[in-house]
């Protein structure tokens, strides 16, 4: 199993700028020849939840158009925690931020269109004019 925490969101004004954190705690059961992903996804008030930013399990970094530029995510392995650092903030950038995690043995798995099994309660992020 594991669980996802995010911390980090608010209320801050156009061009300012937030960086969300994810703790990750894994199950204690073996992790010999597990790939791990992860994802940051985020959903607008009446609207669907999209992918911002993402790394595969070959460490590859994804990013929505909407987002490049402005946004780096990075994770720390040592300390388990995912970090979305985000930067000239929008208006339309307000959203229910959550972060996404899964786990597979031996094959590929990440990316912006992938079906994560893991995910955190959201945290909340408003970006005022």
């Amino acid at each position: 199993q594991v669980q996802l925490v995010e911390s980090g969101g608010g209320s801050v004004q156009a061009g300012g700028s937030l960086r969300l954190s994810c703790a990750a705690s894994v199950s204690t059961e073996s992790t010999y020849g597990i790939r791990f992903c992860v994802g940051w996804f985020r959903q607008p008030p009446g609207k669907e939840r999209e992918g911002v930013a993402s790394i595969d399990s070959n460490g590859g970094t994804s990013y929505a158009d909407s987002v490049k530029g402005r946004f780096t995510v990075s994770k720390d392995n040592a300390k388990n925690i995912l970090y979305l650092q985000m930067n000239s903030l929008k208006p339309e950038d307000t959203a229910m931020y959550y972060c996404a995690a899964d786990r597979t043995r031996g094959r590929h798995c990440g990316g912006l269109k992938y079906e994560y099994n893991y995910w955190g309660q959201g945290t909340q992020v408003t970006v005022s004019s």
